[in-house]
């Protein structure tokens, strides 16, 4: 079977199918938690109206900066896919690549002064699918800058790496949810990936916590690097940074370049 790459496309209607694909999943997932609620679902607030203006940044820096970035990539190699490593069944390879990529540079985040970009999104403290595009632009420049060498040194096709970016936002879509869950399924998935019992750890407003449970789709990369919390998602664990509360829009576009943030 071909790769993904030799699918004649182009450029816009790649843009038009990642924004498309995850609002269609982002739509079904925000009906489902309001109807199974994990705990008491939030009226329209201000949060959501502060949520949303993140997604409209995403949704305009990722076709203006971060696809860019990311086809410039993928265009200049620095070795060519020959043989097997060019086959469309070595996508697996290159998702797995991908996902412990995305683990680190979400521990890179936590441990080093790049807090400061990731911290408007661990304001929020109320988790939904609302809370997935919740990420300050110069985070999701800098992810897609800092992602440029991988792609190049592993000559990863565009076509893998956008597939595995669609996948990513939707896990993230699912995990931060507000979706309850049966718990028998839950802990049979949350063995293979990221569930929003695992992931509200990660949100909860304990430091200990919040520097923890990094992985973004596969599990396994905490228990593997031992970064998985033993806590356990309660109903009324708080969500948050420890310490500090929300704040508007306005104070989060800024949040990077002034005040405490821990």
């Amino acid at each position: 079977m071909p790769g993904l790459e030799t699918l004649r496309v182009t450029f816009e209607e790649i843009a038009w199918i990642k924004a498309a694909a995850p609002a269609v999943w982002f739509a079904a997932i925000f009906a489902a938690e309001r109807v199974a609620a994990a705990v008491p679902a939030q009226a329209f607030s201000r949060r959501i109206v502060t949520n949303g203006a993140f997604w409209v940044l995403l949704w305009i820096v990722s076709p203006l900066i971060g696809l860019p970035l990311t086809a410039y990539a993928a265009a200049h190699p620095l070795w060519v896919r020959e043989g097997a490593f060019a086959s469309w069944p070595f996508w697996a390879v290159d998702f797995v690549i991908l996902d412990c990529w995305a683990y680190w540079l979400h521990r890179a985040c936590h441990e080093t002064p790049l807090w400061r970009l990731h911290a408007p999104h661990h304001l929020d403290e109320h988790l939904d699918s609302t809370s997935a595009g919740r990420f300050h632009p110069g985070e999701m420049v800098f992810s897609a800058l800092i992602r440029m060498p991988l792609i190049m040194a592993l000559a990863i096709p565009f076509a893998h790496v956008i597939v595995f970016d669609a996948i990513l936002f939707a896990a993230s879509i699912f995990h931060h949810s507000n979706l309850r869950l049966a718990p028998a399924f839950e802990r049979k998935l949350s063995r293979i990936v990221v569930t929003p019992s695992i992931h509200w750890v990660h949100h909860h407003a304990i430091r200990r916590d919040t520097d923890s449970n990094y992985a973004a789709i596969l599990s396994l990369w905490d228990r593997l690097f031992a970064s998985r919390s033993p806590t356990t998602r309660t109903t009324g664990m708080k969500i948050g940074v420890e310490g500090l509360p929300e704040r508007p829009l306005g104070a989060l576009l800024v949040a990077p370049f002034r005040g405490r943030l821990r």
